[in-house]
């Protein structure tokens, strides 16, 4: 047993993390995980400071704390900068090579280069849009599976541990959608895929053609699922190590920067760092998964409320807006009163050398993160234009 002056010279990260926030079978996976000296992702870095090593060139160095952080950090945000290149690919460019290429075999589907908009039949759209959005999702999210090789009950958070921080989260996002959807209160994709729709035959409701039905439930509950498993699954689980606040941000500025759309960018920021919140809280990442579908079926609603001809749809829409505002606060404001949120750890801390905001300065000048940050900030300016 190290004595108390022997234990102020060890550092070892893995040990001093703080695991108080999840649950103990959780905790022992993640530290197995991390204790694994083969694993370039896991920051596992321990030293006795009255302790030197020796370097040819140099003589005797110390073993620095920081280089280990930095070279760690490079590594997991080199492997997040290639898996959102892989997204804006699949989406951008892939995409349209797949359209171009059913276009030319004779397929009913069409689209330019430079828009977000497909044209021709509506089974052909509602199919490449679903087969496109899979792609763009889970060809990042096996690539970064494989590379951190993470297990299963590691990557995603299972245990329910606080019911009511679902309520919460769900309640927080509810009253996140309705603030940023004043100025629009709605996505230019779901307003795009709503009227296409509601064009093709004005004798049919958009709700009796089966496609549109389809692509709804896909949009709305599959595509929210598959986001959150991207973004609050391996990505999020690795840059745990450096805290969870770390974590937080980092996902959240992904997500913001992979809509490549600046209306979106700064309400996807939001509900981002609601569903990474909420799952910590609660303990589970079907708390991330709520949170998203919410948002969702939130969006879907002001569509189909703005889309109304009814001389009260304003009317409507605000009552709506203002309804979930005040039942959402309401009950935020009845979940904290009770007191259960008290005296309970939510957030792992880490300390270092370094501060936080040193560490995401240097994280987000990472390569080829930036590089890929530059290019969703283009293809958002792009959509603006065109």
């Amino acid at each position: 047993m190290k004595t108390t002056d022997e234990s102020r010279t060890i550092i070892d990260v893995v040990s001093e993390f703080d695991y108080s926030t999840q649950n103990e079978k959780y905790n022992n996976n993640f530290r197995k995980w991390r204790k694994n000296k083969k694993n370039p992702y896991a920051f596992n870095f321990s030293v006795n400071k009255n302790e030197s090593i020796f370097i040819d060139g140099k003589g005797f160095v110390d073993n620095s704390h920081t280089a280990s952080e930095h070279k760690t950090i490079s590594r997991i945000f080199y492997i997040i900068g290639l898996a959102m290149l892989m997204w804006v690919a699949c989406e951008n460019i892939i995409g349209k090579i797949i359209i171009y290429i059913l276009d030319i075999i004779g397929i009913n589907i069409h689209s330019a280069f430079f828009s977000t908009s497909c044209y021709g039949g509506s089974i052909e759209i509602v199919t490449i849009m679903i087969i496109i959005s899979l792609i763009k999702i889970y060809v990042p999210a096996l690539y970064i599976h494989k590379k951190l090789k993470m297990p299963l009950n590691v990557e995603f958070m299972s245990t329910m541990n606080h019911p009511s921080e679902l309520i919460n989260a769900i309640a927080m996002s509810l009253i996140v959608c309705t603030i940023t959807s004043i100025p629009d209160a709605y996505s230019s994709s779901a307003r795009e895929i709503y009227d296409y729709f509601r064009s093709t035959n004005a004798d049919i409701s958009v709700w009796g053609q089966a496609e549109y039905v389809i692509y709804t439930i896909f949009d709305v509950i599959i595509m929210s699922v598959s986001a959150e498993i991207l973004f609050r699954g391996a990505v999020f689980s690795a840059l745990r190590q450096f805290g969870d606040i770390f974590a937080v941000i980092v996902t959240s500025v992904m997500a913001s920067l992979l809509t490549q759309n600046f209306p979106d960018m700064i309400t996807v920021f939001f509900i981002s760092v609601i569903s990474s919140l909420g799952m910590l809280k609660s303990g589970s990442v079907f708390t991330a998964f709520a949170v998203r579908t919410v948002f969702k079926m939130y969006q879907l609603t002001i569509v189909i409320i703005e889309s109304s001809s009814s001389e009260n749809m304003f009317l409507k829409r605000n009552l709506f807006m203002t309804g979930i505002f005040i039942i959402s606060t309401f009950t935020v404001i009845i979940i904290h009163l009770t007191g259960k949120h008290k005296n309970r750890n939510y957030l792992a801390e880490y300390t270092s050398e370094i501060s936080l905001k040193e560490r995401l300065v240097f994280s987000f000048r990472t390569f080829p993160f930036t590089a890929v940050a530059v290019v969703c900030i283009i293809a958002s300016l792009i959509k603006v234009i065109y």
